[in-house]
């Protein structure tokens, strides 16, 4: 019994609750953010995590109860569905890193939307159980949380996060070259300003925001 409270209230252990219950709490308020910011946290908030998880005690279960758990079917498929219109025609991306590929030689089409899913159901149960604060179920949470993190989740989180950080970089591009990007008009002329001096010979549009390509 001492041993399990030695390891339920290690720092590391501490440290990886803290950032576990802000991922939750992070995707459960997804929907009312932009696809961008959502992008952009995800990105930091999944590789602290994946960090805190590397670094957990050694865990075993002691107990032989099932534990409870926090997360229904309704809950993932809100969840989910909430994430997959976040994400929009980004969610789908394709990975080759997956238990599947062993039958297969072409790359396997996954979301984000369901990954991300994934991991807070297992996160998100580990949670409930060990904010309970009863010392033997706090331990078998962690040690089955541990045991998913090794076998399941964590591999998800970094196929997730190789697939955001594309949305992020590629978007970045598309919108680079949208800014960039410059259409004459009909008339031959660099733009529509009135007092644009785009063909003047001592023309200095681009002083007052005109695109002389002279």
């Amino acid at each position: 019994m001492e041993k399990e409270s030695q390891t339920i209230f290690d720092k590391n252990v501490i440290e990886f609750v803290t950032v576990a219950a802000e991922f939750c709490a992070f995707l459960e308020r997804a929907e009312r953010m932009k696809r961008s910011d959502f992008v952009d946290t995800s990105l930091k908030i999944l590789p602290l995590l994946y960090l805190k998880a590397s670094m957990l005690p050694k865990c075993e279960t002691i107990g032989e109860e099932v534990l409870e758990t926090y997360v229904t079917e309704e809950i993932y498929e809100i969840l989910r569905i909430n994430l997959a219109e976040l994400m929009g025609d980004k969610d789908d991306y394709l990975d080759v890193f997956v238990q599947d590929m062993v039958y297969s030689d072409q790359p396997i089409k996954k979301s984000i939307s369901e990954d991300l899913a994934d991991i807070y159901q297992d996160i998100k149960d580990f949670i409930f159980v060990f904010q309970l604060g009863l010392n033997e179920t706090m331990n078998d949470s962690l040690a089955i949380c541990q045991e998913n993190f090794g076998m399941l989740w964590g591999q998800k989180l970094v196929n997730t996060l190789r697939a955001l950080h594309d949305v992020k970089y590629s978007q970045q591009d598309e919108e680079d070259n949208e800014e960039g990007f410059y259409e004459p008009s009909d008339d031959g002329n660099c733009c529509e300003d009135d007092e644009c001096h785009c063909h003047d010979n001592d023309c200095h549009c681009h002083e007052n925001g005109c695109h002389c390509h002279q």
